[in-house]
């Protein structure tokens, strides 16, 4: 338990106070439900019920006793976390999946509990919904509580402003994997780490997941094999869809897919979420007034996809498309194959980049393609920039308004009235802390190491300014992730894939249809769609219709 609860503070934003959802007590009638999905039985104190780093484990609900959560990282092993007693019940988000787990749990004393194994638990989620949303709200709660109390997590050594620092914190964030940042540039524990593993500066950033593992600058392949975020594909097995993008249209199609029966695939490059994962707050989301943010709304999403079934492949791009005959074969970056009866192609757009010298030098190191709380820690008391003027933008400098000590934002066009939602624009220029700089774009960016000032240039005047702004937030559109498909599909001129009609302008099966049977497109990479997170919701469970009537034709 952390340090505040201990001393008996309340703060109402830690999931762990919230213990009647977070750790629910269930009623006799609910747990003889769970009765029936499982078996009674009797274990010593002192059993283990499963160890960290162990996949696929059970489902336990404690009848008699109590059962002990451990923490075992690297700097605080074995550490209670939690004692659950009669009715209530073990696991967290790892359950739906087949990850690694992040705690281990012992019998503390004599106990009587009921096991559920995986699949059978599984299955009671998804046919129990009273049980199943309860546990469910639990399980998020949970890692919300891991990842806040830095429970369960690996540490990660390195100089916070370094590029490959932030690629590998970003890729935990993400991922929802709760960590420790030892950042070489301020803390002076972080010099004690490298002693006790023998590590140089020059092998930073270093990721330690064990006393015995220890990650030298990996990549996010590597690392997310190490700490168990992927899974062996079967090269054999023949799903009847696999949604290739996890942003929300991806991840749309995966919830309508695998609840509606079909065996479903999820490969994702990075995280779920895509672009809109990583949205500081997302506000004209239907259902959310008071908004959400990208990677809640992408993890619930996950949580809901896997919890009909759906599998999730993380950190794997997708390499090709073998669309010359049926089932189509997918291949992936690290060389796995996958065999699907239908492909739904989500995998959005990639970020565009400035046309200025040095600009990859920067990159991570002071140029980033989102405002997330890690960007946010990065330039807090800082004068910050943000090149465009869309509503990613425009989220972004309401979000940064409030932790810089200065914001500016960039245009080469004359307002944002043309590409930003109106509620947006009249909050920022009703904000002091921001200044909108119109006709103007960046021309020079200058620093050692990392980004230290930017100058730009007022695109009618030919007047230059520079300001000593460290972090540079760059939102100016993107192209389409299509390289992969490899002349399987036509595409427009942009590189989108044309959908709805053939190349005599004869309509197709489907407005996600391309010319290929089985093959659809939506959300960003679709050609002539509204980017949106709604629109690509609404086109990934639509798309699900069209692929049942191609799966079975004499059924629909």
């Amino acid at each position: 338990m952390s340090d505040a609860l201990r001393e008996g503070e309340f703060d109402p934003s830690d999931p762990y106070v919230r213990e009647s959802q977070t750790f629910p007590v269930l009623s006799a009638a609910q747990m003889e439900v769970i009765r029936g999905h499982g078996s009674e039985e009797a274990v010593r104190a002192g059993t283990t019920l499963f160890e960290r780093g162990q996949r696929n484990v059970d489902f336990f609900l404690v009848v008699e006793g109590a059962i002990e959560i451990l923490d075992e990282d690297v700097e605080n092993p074995l550490e209670t976390v939690r004692i659950h007693g009669p009715g209530e019940f073990t696991g967290e988000l790892d359950l739906f999946n087949n990850r690694k787990i992040l705690v281990t749990a012992r019998a503390r004393t004599v106990a009587r509990v009921v096991r559920v194994k995986a699949t059978d638990f599984r299955r009671m989620v998804a046919i129990e919904p009273e049980i199943g949303e309860i546990i469910m709200r639990a399980f998020i709660l949970r890692r919300m509580g891991l990842i806040r109390h830095m429970q369960g997590s690996v540490v990660l050594i390195g100089p916070r402003h370094g590029s490959d620092t932030q690629r590998l914190q970003r890729f935990l964030m993400r991922n929802t994997y709760p960590h420790r940042l030892h950042d070489t540039e301020e803390d002076p524990d972080a010099d004690g780490f490298l002693k006790c593993f023998n590590l140089s500066p020059d092998q930073l950033p270093v990721v330690i997941y064990s006393n015995d593992v220890v990650l030298k600058n990996p990549t996010n392949s590597e690392l997310a094999d190490s700490l168990g975020l992927t899974d062996t594909l079967d090269p054999n097995h023949v799903y009847d869809m696999t949604v290739v993008g996890a942003g929300p249209a991806g991840l749309a199609a995966a919830v309508y897919g695998a609840s509606e029966g079909l065996d479903t695939l999820v490969i994702e490059g990075t995280a779920p979420g895509g672009q809109a994962g990583t949205s500081s707050r997302i506000e004209n989301y239907l259902g959310f007034p008071t908004g959400i943010s990208g990677q809640a709304l992408a993890g619930r999403a996950q949580v809901q996809a896997q919890k009909f079934g759906a599998r999730l492949a993380v950190s794997r791009e997708a390499a090709d498309l073998r669309c010359d005959k049926t089932p189509y074969t997918i291949t992936l970056e690290d060389g796995q194959s996958i065999k699907t009866r239908a492909v739904v192609i989500a995998t959005g757009a990639r970020y565009r980049m400035l046309d200025v010298p040095d600009y990859a030098k920067f990159e991570g190191a002071g140029i980033h393609y989102a405002a997330s709380a890690m960007e946010a820690q990065l330039c807090q008391g800082e004068i910050a920039a943000i090149v465009g003027g869309g509503n990613s933008a425009g989220q972004a400098a309401m979000f940064l308004s409030r932790i810089v000590k200065h914001l500016f934002i960039l245009v080469r066009g004359p307002s944002l009235s043309a590409t930003m939602s109106d509620y947006l624009v009249q909050r920022i220029h009703a904000n002091p802390n921001i200044t909108l700089l119109s006709h103007t774009e960046v021309v020079a960016l200058h620093g050692d190491r990392s980004l230290a000032s930017i100058t730009w240039e007022h695109r009618q005047t030919k007047a230059r300014d520079t300001q000593p702004v460290g972090n540079l937030f760059v939102m100016i559109g993107a192209q389409p992730n299509t390289a992969w498909l490899k002349g399987c599909l036509p595409l427009d001129d942009k590189g989108f894939v044309h959908t709805g009609s053939d190349a005599e302008g004869l309509a197709l099966t489907s407005p996600y249809a391309t010319t290929l049977p089985g093959i659809y497109a939506v959300g960003d990479v679709r050609a002539g769609s509204i980017k949106r997170v709604a629109s690509s919701v609404g086109e990934g469970s639509v798309v699900v219709q069209a692929i049942h009537r191609y799966l079975n034709p004499e059924v629909i």
